[in-house]
């Protein structure tokens, strides 16, 4: 029997800022490595994105899109298994963006946590932008014109995915309703197959003449499994087995993911902002060289003074390097003053060294291979902008857009 998780679309992307850090392997693109055996998919270059706050010096972005994608590659995100491109190549991001600008309350994104905290971070910038303030929004295009179920999400994030699920909801409200649905719904019954097509009608009629919700929970479920059907259909099926109109944009479910705290060099989140990362190609006798100078716990003074390792980000790599006895080891060592701080920190030095060894070997195949790497986008933005026109095609259907 078929996954059904196989069926259902996973949408993310990553703003290209250069090569990534071990904050951005360990806290997404590890889980991406993960979800693309698992789900259908789709990842992208949010170059775009780049320029909401980043809008005034272009010269390295072009540069840092690929190495963001080479970074990917090296990871083990396979093209044959999900959707490498980017944004700005599937120019249905700024149509789908623009139509959603129409129908979005001002107030929507004005509350948006991080309008005001990013203005608050980034003070240096000038952030009284049209293209800052509507970033949210430009996020629910990107989100929307896949249709996904899912997006892999850390809590700071959920706030997001919300607002995607609003602008859904308003759009599905107020264009929802197809003229000719019934119509539409039908022929995509009878598209099921005599059998299918009984079994749907079947389980309709249970639901909405019973209020079976078995029966609805039976027809959700065999709708989702049903390869079959195109992604429009489903979604009429599915409007017309709840008695309501089509979803033309689902809204899509943000999926929790666990985001480890990756400390930066400084003891805070690792962030290039901050300057405190250790890149995933970096040299490994400076990624040595780095841990070795790596803040600690701070009451630990003189090597003969105890620790608390909850107070010290080199245990938070502990946590995610070492395996529970060194964890242990390290973490009795601390408490005790039994170990120094550099004598601690040799497991993770030996273990991060290692990691951006493999790297760096990965990356540098593809580092070598340009063409190849833009072959792989070239083909993902193709795949993406297929998907892209299905969704505009039935927006602008809904908008009453679609002259003819």
């Amino acid at each position: 029997m078929a996954n059904p998780s196989q069926n259902a679309r996973v949408l993310s992307g990553m703003r290209p800022t250069g090569q990534l850090h071990l904050g951005n392997y360990h806290g997404a693109l590890k889980n991406w490595v993960d979800l693309q055996y698992q789900y259908e998919c789709y990842f992208f270059v949010a170059d775009w994105h780049a320029l909401t706050t980043g809008y005034e010096d272009t010269s390295k972005l072009e540069e840092n899109v690929w190495e963001v994608v080479i970074d990917w590659l090296a990871a083990g995100l396979n093209p044959g298994a999900c959707t490498i491109f980017l944004q700005s190549r599937v120019p249905e991001h700024a149509e789908l963006h623009l139509l959603l600008s129409m129908i979005t309350p001002l107030g929507w994104l004005e509350r948006v946590p991080t309008y005001k905290d990013q203005q608050e971070q980034l003070r240096e910038k000038d952030l009284a932008t049209y293209g800052f303030l509507g970033y949210p929004l430009l996020q629910s295009a990107d989100i929307l014109l896949y249709r996904p179920k899912y997006i892999p999400v850390g809590e700071d994030q959920i706030a997001h995915v919300e607002i995607t699920r609003e602008v859904a909801r308003r759009f599905n409200h107020l264009y929802g309703r197809e003229p000719d649905f019934e119509a539409k719904a039908e022929k995509a019954v009878k598209n099921l197959g005599a059998k299918n097509a009984a079994l749907y009608r079947e389980l309709r009629r249970a639901f909405q003449e019973q209020g079976d919700a078995t029966a609805l929970d039976k027809a959700r479920s065999f709708l989702e499994k049903n390869g079959r059907l195109t992604l429009a259909d489903r979604e009429r099926l599915l409007g017309y087995l709840e008695g309501t109109g089509r979803s033309i944009l689902p809204e899509p479910d943000a999926m929790l993911t666990a985001t480890p705290k990756v400390p930066g060099l400084d003891g805070r989140k690792m962030s290039k902002s901050y300057a405190n990362t250790i890149t995933l190609r970096e040299d490994p006798d400076q990624v040595a060289k780095k841990l070795k100078t790596m803040q600690t716990d701070p009451a630990r003074v003189r090597r003969t003074d105890p620790g608390d390792p909850e107070k010290c980000p080199v245990f938070d790599l502990h946590r995610m390097y070492s395996p529970p006895d060194v964890q242990q080891w390290a973490a009795n060592g601390c408490r005790t003053a039994g170990i120094g701080c550099l004598e601690c920190k040799k497991p993770i030095v030996d273990a991060v060294v290692a990691e951006v060894t493999t790297f760096r070997a990965r990356a540098q195949e593809y580092v070598e291979q340009p063409e190849l790497v833009r072959g792989i986008v070239a083909e993902g933005c193709e795949k993406a902008r297929e998907t892209a026109r299905e969704t505009m095609n039935d927006v602008r259907e809904a908008m009453g857009l679609a002259y003819r």
